[in-house]
């Protein structure tokens, strides 16, 4: 069992039912109380950012990881990764394009934006938890990462 007591995971996703899944498949892994969820890139940046509702301290832990959605309302995952990389402090957390798209631009714009990692979310259950089983080990297991107070702006 992979322990991520020191790291938290913030997905942004605007879909309540591919939050519902995504939840489900962390919890299948032994996850569960380590996720949290945004709803698009705008309250992505506010909660990265300590803004609006998560202005409070304690409202916004430091993410280890972000999963990020491409097509979301508001502010696209485009938009947010490319924010998130030229702000000084936020741009060394690690990003992990976690979405439906499987086309070449995507996946090419996503790493000329900064992003670590382009994963194609599976539609089938089974599918998701083996690929959210090998992310966790992989971003929690096997990669050293910085400790979240560390890069706390």
């Amino acid at each position: 069992m992979i322990n991520l007591s020191n790291h938290l995971i913030l997905m942004a996703e605007d879909d309540a039912d591919d939050q519902l899944l995504v939840q489900e498949a962390f919890a299948e892994c032994g996850v569960k109380e380590q996720i949290r969820f945004v709803a698009d890139g705008e309250e992505l940046l506010d909660y990265l950012m300590r803004r609006g509702r998560y202005l409070t301290a304690g409202t916004a832990p430091r993410p280890g990881l972000i999963l990020l959605d491409l097509n979301m309302p508001r502010k696209d995952g485009r938009e947010a990764l490319k924010e998130i990389r030229d702000h000084p402090d936020l741009r060394r957390v690690p990003i992990v394009v976690f979405t439906t798209s499987r086309a070449d631009t995507d996946i090419r714009q996503v790493y000329e934006l900064g992003a670590n990692s382009f994963i194609t979310k599976p539609a089938a259950f089974d599918a998701l938890v083996t690929t959210v089983t090998k992310m966790v080990g992989y971003w929690f297991g096997l990669v050293e990462l910085p400790s979240a107070k560390a890069s706390a702006p």
